[in-house]
């Protein structure tokens, strides 16, 4: 039987399979449900709660703030595709959904790793030079590197999309065989050899694990030499509980990653099941943990969640007393 070549001028749907030799698809969706209904109840408290308090209207918590809306746009870009596939049984996406999906979803992994390297900066500047933090980082400079990473992370979508001419690659079937729309699924299910169109995305990976990565240990290893050296044990204990927070925020960004680019080099191939669950865990992962390390370990925001709960569980209890 010949197959018929379609571009993406005439396809006018995909349908997503990564899902189909699973035996417990429900099971999957309703945890992968729970879990984008966490990250957007966390990530969406804690950007109300630092908006509406002035008081937390400091460079800290304005780069928590943007790394929350971050998660939400990275998390919204692929979860309701598979929520979609695995409760609705709706197997199918228009074409340009898929596209617009395809370029929040990068836009948010780049946008990520830029927050994290800003947090990371900012936490260096505060314990290494406190005296001279709030002259160094002030809120207005802050905005403005908050916009440069979006910025930046724009501009790259900008030269992957000027790389990669989606309507004129040629598709031998409308099918994608992982999980949701990110650039490689949509690459290899086109009638292409795929390695030419993943040399500018493989660059812009280097960047963000070779470049960025390296940077952010730097900074830690700074922080933590700094810390060592202060004589006040109160102040110490303060910045390491500071610091655990950033750690375990970025290795839930780069472990998966990591990972990933580890099997590979010592030439372990992931099947596709492994590489659709390692996508999902790195896709779902850092946005969960986000919402809850900061609201945990950060005093501030852990005060008004306690705050709002308290207020809450006072009022269900008024109006039973009035029942």
């Amino acid at each position: 039987m010949s197959s018929v070549n379609f571009t993406g001028k005439n396809v006018e749907e995909f349908t997503i399979t990564g899902f189909d030799h699973l035996s417990h698809q429900k099971l999957l969706g309703f945890l992968i449900f729970i879990t984008y209904f966490l990250v957007l109840l966390g990530s969406g408290t804690n950007i109300c709660i630092i908006v509406t308090d002035r008081r937390l209207h400091t460079p800290m918590y304005l780069l928590i703030c943007n790394l929350a809306v971050v998660d939400i746009m990275f998390t919204t870009s692929s979860s309701p595709t598979m929520i979609s596939v695995l409760l609705a049984e709706v197997k199918t996406i228009s074409y340009y959904s898929c596209i617009s999906s395809m370029y929040i979803y990068h836009l948010g992994d780049i946008t990520g790793c830029l927050a994290l390297s800003l947090m990371a900066l900012d936490r260096t500047i505060a314990i290494s030079t406190p005296l001279r933090y709030h002259s160094i980082l002030t809120n207005t400079r802050i905005f403005v590197l908050i916009i440069v990473s979006w910025f930046i992370g724009i501009m790259c979508l900008g030269i992957e999309l000027a790389w990669t001419d989606f309507d004129s690659l040629p598709y031998c079937q409308s099918i994608i065989r992982y999980v949701f729309c990110d650039y490689p699924a949509l690459i290899r299910a086109a009638c292409v050899n795929p390695e030419p169109y993943f040399l500018i995305p493989t660059i812009l990976a280097l960047w963000l694990l070779a470049g960025q990565f390296p940077l952010i240990l730097l900074s830690y290893v700074k922080i933590i030499y700094t810390l060592l050296r202060l004589p006040n044990s109160e102040s110490r204990a303060q910045g390491f509980n500071t610091c655990i927070c950033h750690i375990i925020v970025v290795s839930c960004y780069y472990a998966p990653k990591l990972v990933s680019v580890l099997l590979t080099r010592i030439g372990l191939r992931l099947n596709l099941t492994e590489r659709n669950a390692l996508l999902i865990i790195a896709t779902l992962l850092p946005s969960l943990i986000n919402p809850t390390v900061y609201c945990l370990k950060t005093k501030e925001i852990r005060k008004r969640w306690v705050q709002i709960l308290s207020r809450k569980k006072r009022t269900v209890s008024i109006k039973c007393q009035k029942g």
